[in-house]
């Protein structure tokens, strides 16, 4: 059975804190556990803030085309772009909720090694082989309504791979690949929210198998040549 356990009563992130340390005073963990942290927090202590001028509705606006590859489309003050991770997504990641007013959040420059360096200070400092996803809000294509979704994670599938086995009237699947790390992100929302102050949620009982080094950059992220539209 899967449990999703928030861990609450952590203090606002600054940067040069060691997220690891401040879950680790809060959060009783186990061996097996999946620790999904927001990144909000991840770039707050990584310092992944830029200033704004708050009366300015497009202050963000030269935030959002620096940490850009490519615009894909804009309306107005919404821009999809292709982030330098390779996300396709809105305004870049360029984030103002959740931080100072004047200042606004930029995704981590590579949230897979931020969800390495949390989980390797985990293990240090309390024994407990755990897995770290760090999660995000994404919009989707041709759907209404915003999901978590995971921008890194260290210890954990980000793809399980189910081709060549076979659903249950035995036929063989050629095509099915379930895209794990963005369904425990997605599930871990659910005890945390948006305006709840519970940055990171633990997801217990997963299967072991899934337990694996793995990057949401080489697993998750599809290149050009194999998408359809771009």
């Amino acid at each position: 059975m899967i449990s999703l356990i928030p861990v609450a009563g952590m203090p606002e992130i600054h940067p040069g804190d060691v997220i690891a340390e401040v879950i680790a005073r809060h959060a009783e963990l186990a061996d097996g556990d999946v620790v999904v942290v927001t990144q909000k927090i991840v770039s707050k202590a990584e310092g992944r803030l830029v200033p704004i001028d708050p009366d300015d509705p497009g202050a963000a606006t030269q935030a959002i085309l620096d940490e850009s590859v490519r615009v894909l489309r804009r309306r107005d003050q919404l821009f999809i772009t292709e982030t330098r991770h390779g996300f396709v997504c809105a305004n870049s990641g360029v984030d103002l909720s959740n931080v100072e007013r004047g200042w606004a959040a930029l995704l981590p420059l590579d949230a897979d090694r931020s969800a390495r360096r949390i989980r390797d200070g985990l293990r240090g400092r309390t024994g407990n082989d755990v897995a770290v996803i760090v999660s995000d809000t994404f919009g989707r294509p041709w759907r209404h309504g915003l999901t978590d979704v995971a921008i890194g994670c260290a210890g954990i599938a980000a793809i399980v791979d189910l081709r060549g086995g076979v659903d249950t009237n035995g036929r063989e699947l050629h095509a099915t690949e379930i895209c794990i790390a963005d369904e425990i992100a997605g599930a871990a929302e659910l005890v945390m929210g948006k305006a709840s102050s519970i940055p990171v949620a633990i997801v217990r009982g997963v299967d072991p198998k899934w337990l694996r080094e793995s990057s949401v950059r080489a697993e998750i992220v599809r290149n050009h040549t194999d998408d359809l539209f771009r």
